[in-house]
């Protein structure tokens, strides 16, 4: 299978704007999110659009991946990603909307898998658990940041 489709959302127990600022603080990405960021350098940046050289993790290993990210005012943010080392590229959607004080994330990740041996255990491997090690690493990870906040 060379293309997989992530979807999740969750309710996270804070204002959108709280949300808002730490999802899209990609400079603090490392120190928020240790579990999914080794390293970020912002290496363009015009208004909201970004252009990213980052060092993430996933599966028990460090990677590199570019990002040509747009940050969406009050709503979130869109990326372009591509790892060449892991053979993969994607259109990721990270969305919040305000629901009666608190934020609901609505993620997306359509992943293309361009090497051919990938692609044999990447359903089962990226489809079965990298929504479930996200949702570890970064939602439940945000809640504790916010938490820890009042």
């Amino acid at each position: 299978m060379k293309h997989i489709h992530l979807e999740n959302s969750w309710i996270i127990k804070a204002p959108l704007e709280d949300v808002f600022n730490i999802v899209t603080d990609f400079a603090n990405m490392p120190k928020n999110f240790p579990k999914v960021a080794e390293s970020i350098t912002i290496t363009k940046q015009e208004g909201n659009n970004l252009e990213i050289e980052a060092q993430v993790k996933s599966f028990g290993s460090t990677f590199p991946v570019k990002m040509k990210t747009q940050i969406l005012p009050h709503r979130g943010f869109i990326s372009d990603n591509q790892s060449v080392k892991f053979g993969t590229s994607g259109h990721e959607e990270l969305l919040l909307e305000d629901i009666n004080g608190q934020t609901k994330i609505h993620y997306i990740y359509e992943v293309d898998i361009h090497k051919k041996w990938l692609r044999i255990i990447a359903k089962p491997l990226i489809g079965c658990f990298a929504m479930k090690a996200w949702e570890k690493a970064f939602i439940n990870r945000l809640r504790k940041i916010l938490e820890n906040q009042k």
